[in-house]
């Protein structure tokens, strides 16, 4: 699906886990479609094999409908290396974990988090992506 639309997505579906995907950090968040809002859940700062024992126990808790991944890209809209990463990233959550995942550009999240003071910019990147994805839903 390209980050930038979002596809139709089932009523049914109407709790969402967020990842605001980094190579050593990933920001957390969760909201609902009912309110349309998002809240920090903290930082990942694991990788490889214990940075999905910690997403398999993040699902586990919050039990989300779907999972929302913020793909970065430049701010002219061209792809990067860490594009890449971050959609690799969904792929492997699709199939681990066998939810819909819907990927959102997010471009500007973290930039936006930290001149808002987040105390955790990553959690607060990844509560800003799925607010942009709960604004698409209406």
């Amino acid at each position: 699906m390209d980050a930038g639309a979002v596809a139709d997505v089932p009523l049914q579906h109407q709790s969402f886990l967020a990842f605001d995907f980094g190579l050593k950090r990933t920001g957390v968040a969760t909201g609902t479609r009912l309110l349309g809002t998002a809240q920090p859940r903290g930082t990942l700062r694991a990788e490889g094999a214990q940075r999905w024992t910690l997403v398999e126990k993040l699902i586990r808790e919050w039990q989300p409908d779907a999972l929302v991944v913020g793909i970065p890209f430049h701010p002219d809209g061209a792809s990067h290396d860490n594009t890449a990463r971050a959609r690799k990233f969904a792929r492997q959550l699709r199939g681990r974990f066998g939810l819909p995942v819907h990927e959102v550009d997010e471009r500007y999240s973290t930039t936006e988090a930290q001149e808002a003071g987040a105390d955790d910019a990553d959690a607060a990147a990844a509560s800003i992506i799925l607010e942009q994805f709960l604004r698409s839903l209406r």
